[in-house]
């Protein structure tokens, strides 16, 4: 296990990185601002049950496997590059359903076994966060300390941990913002519009990382 000087400096590290926002800080604003605070926070719960996948496949060396080789990548990118575009468009050929007079009805809401799923999805099929694993946790691995997967896993606890409290803190920001959202139709759509932009304009940041 990674002594108490590397765990501090590990955390420190992540804390910085993960404040940065990112596409799964994107997917959790705009679930949050669009169905609120519990809409977010079981995005956040979702996209980090997503993490554990990255976790166990770092200890394991599957993701050694997707940065060596260059077709597994590839599958992995588009992957989650098609799944994006799939939320993007859905979200811009939404309409509102009849009933919805904009006069406070709220839209129906998914249910919050879908939104943890599409969190999940969203964070398994990114590939910068497979190669985040890859990159960023084998400096902190002390060879010398004891086996590497085992080290991995402690990091890696270490790592959701932190990102379940730096996602939750901009759910729970970004969802003051969903009363105002909700007042009328109009609002709604552009909320719709808006985050259908988002979606696809983070496909398209995936498509030009280089594989």
């Amino acid at each position: 296990m990674p002594d108490i000087a590397t765990l501090a400096v590990f955390c420190t590290a992540t804390l910085a990185l993960l404040l940065v926002p990112g596409p799964a800080v994107l997917f959790i604003v705009t679930r949050s601002v669009s169905q609120g605070r519990s809409a977010g926070l079981v995005s956040v719960l979702g996209v980090h049950t997503g993490s554990l996948v990255h976790v166990a496949a770092a200890a394991l060396g599957v993701s050694a496997l997707l940065a060596a080789s260059a077709t597994a990548f590839t599958v992995v990118k588009y992957a989650g590059v098609a799944y994006l575009v799939w939320l993007g468009l859905r979200k811009l050929l939404h309409r509102a359903k009849d009933g919805e007079d904009g006069a406070g009805v709220a839209a129906e809401p998914h249910s919050r076994r879908r939104m943890f799923w599409e969190g999940f999805v969203v964070n398994v099929l990114n590939p910068k966060t497979a190669i985040f694993f890859l990159a960023f946790l084998p400096q902190f691995i002390d060879r010398d300390a004891g086996p590497v997967g085992p080290q991995i896993l402690v990091l890696g606890t270490l790592w959701i941990t932190l990102g379940l409290l730096s996602d939750g803190a901009y759910a729970l920001l970004s969802s003051g913002l969903a009363g105002r959202m909700k007042r009328s139709a109009r609002a709604r759509r552009r909320l719709d519009v808006g985050t259908g932009l988002v979606y696809l304009g983070l496909a398209a940041v995936l498509t030009g990382e280089k594989a």
